[in-house]
């Protein structure tokens, strides 16, 4: 509003432009759901690295193909990753109770927190105080500390109470206090550390594989909570994998999830199938919600790191993913990510050589393949959504195509939320067309649409035809956002004509 003008002068106002960036998210942030020896159950957790990933899941397990498909992303090109680390009712986090006074518990399920020990040594200057150290007694066993707390005290008003501080802080336990203890436990005995001060009872419970009807009720549990549902509780996710479940009803549930979502799902082949097999299609997964899910077929060989780097098949959907995250970052999510560029960091080879007549048998039913070829090794030959079938023709057949669709729209429903109760009226119209067709010229400028000029790539409509005056007493803002997608050069067809020579005609 303009200031009261209460006294002659000049007086300065400064006007909102109307201009509000709209950035276009993170396109390959996958999430891994899978058996893992050690890690939170209760969360989906962040990790940067496969390093990361061995220090809070334990990195590979020669149980789970987990471990093996996310240091397979990470080689591949990924840069971030959620995990679900799946366990059943078995499994058990290992506890320790100090002197009847503190009950120390790991702070998640498996035989991992066994290794540890809780050390304790009281304050010389003030008897209410000590220090509580993690140490791991398998390295040594005198304890090789890995966490340190000091000047933590057993009273519940403190603002060192040992509870509090464990549960911000500890990534390795959590502390309870017993029978309304306020002195804290006794010093744990100098030396080797004593098997009193050891937790104990962690077990790994019954291991999860892939396709077994417990891991499927883990993954995606009926009550709506837990498994997979933690990823309602982070901020984006991109591309979802669960290495090596290939059952027909959970895939189906998987692309719906991610349909939800705005995820997209890269399925795996079953270990072995043959051509023969597939040669009427992946299976009865290829409905309505298919269209934010891809096949890849066969099983990618690599060296095992467990067993001296003998080459076994792996599951390829750590191997693709890590190429969508280096393709979207070298190139852009339009891009598809297969072709000669698309090479599969630490594979030996594909677990069936296939031919150019086996491809072309599996490409047009929507199997994206995985080739080796003597000059560019093994590289994902295909690009296809699971509705990428050639009888059904539909608008959403290619994965670049389709990805590049989330991009926008998850990035159009973020960077429009500040419309949300301003006036419906001409001049609101007129900043969402403004920011939204920023948005999307920035894009035609990358290259992301086909067209010479940004009226042959796209489309940005919000105005009184889009939004009627119903709408607006609805309180409805209408808006429509059109793009020419580039689709990629799935066939090279090069042609060649004898020239007639000198015929005098």
């Amino acid at each position: 509003m303009p200031s009261a003008l209460s006294y002659p002068g000049v007086y300065i106002e400064e006007i909102p432009s109307g201009v509000r960036t709209i950035t276009g998210v993170a396109t390959s942030i996958a999430a891994f759901a899978g058996w893992a020896p050690a890690g939170p159950t209760s969360r989906a957790e962040l990790v940067l690295s496969y390093t990361d990933f061995a220090r809070k899941f334990g990195g590979i397990d020669s149980r789970s193909v987990l471990g093996y498909a996310v240091n397979q992303f990470f080689a591949n090109g990924g840069q971030q990753a959620y995990i679900v680390r799946l366990v059943d009712g078995t499994a058990k986090a290992a506890k320790v109770t100090l002197d009847g006074k503190l009950l120390v518990t790991a702070s998640s399920e498996g035989l991992w927190a066994n290794d540890f020990a809780i050390v304790i040594k009281k304050s010389t200057f003030d008897a209410t105080r000590f220090r509580l150290t993690v140490a791991n007694w398998k390295l040594d066993p005198t304890g090789v500390a890995v966490e340190v707390f000091d000047n933590l005290s057993m009273k519940t008003d403190d603002a060192r109470f040992v509870t509090s501080v464990l549960a911000d802080q500890s990534a390795y336990v959590i502390a309870a206090v017993q029978g309304g203890a306020t002195d804290p436990p006794a010093d744990t005995a100098a030396g080797n550390i004593p098997d009193a001060a050891k937790l104990a009872g962690g077990l790994d419970g019954t291991v999860l594989a892939p396709n077994d009807p417990a891991f499927d009720t883990a993954l995606l549990p009926l009550s709506g909570t837990g498994g997979l549902y933690r990823l309602d509780r982070v901020n984006l996710f991109n591309l979802l994998c669960v290495p090596g479940e290939t059952g027909t009803g959970t895939i189906s549930t998987l692309q719906k999830f991610c349909h939800d979502r705005r995820a997209f799902l890269i399925a795996d082949s079953v270990d072995g199938v043959t051509v023969d097999t597939l040669q009427n299609g992946p299976g009865d997964i290829t409905g309505n919600d298919a269209i934010n899910a891809a096949f890849y077929y066969p099983w990618i060989v690599a060296a095992d790191p467990l067993q001296q780097n003998r080459p076994r098949a792996f599951p390829p959907c750590g191997f693709v993913a890590g190429i969508y995250a280096r393709t979207d970052a070298a190139r852009g999510v339009w891009k598809a990510p297969a072709g000669s560029d698309a090479s599969v960091t630490g594979a030996l080879g594909a677990s069936s050589m296939l031919t150019n007549g086996e491809n072309g048998v599996l490409n047009p039913l929507a199997i994206n393949c995985i080739r080796n070829f003597p000059v560019y090794g093994t590289v994902i030959w295909g690009a296809r959504t699971l509705q990428g079938n050639d009888e059904r023709g539909s608008e959403w057949k290619y994965v670049p195509v389709r990805r590049t669709a989330l991009f926008i729209e998850e990035s159009l429903y973020r960077g429009t939320q500040w419309v949300v109760f301003e006036p419906n009226d001409e001049p609101l119209w007129a900043q969402i067309r403004l920011n939204v067709g920023a948005f999307m010229q920035n894009l035609f400028r990358q290259g992301a649409f086909q067209g010479k000029t940004p009226q042959d790539a796209y489309f940005v409509k919000c105005d009184k035809e889009t939004t009627t005056q119903n709408d607006i007493n609805l309180g409805i803002v209408n808006i429509v956002v059109g793009f020419a997608p580039l689709k990629p050069a799935e066939f090279v067809v090069i042609q060649l004509q004898q020239m007639a020579g000198q015929i005098q005609t």
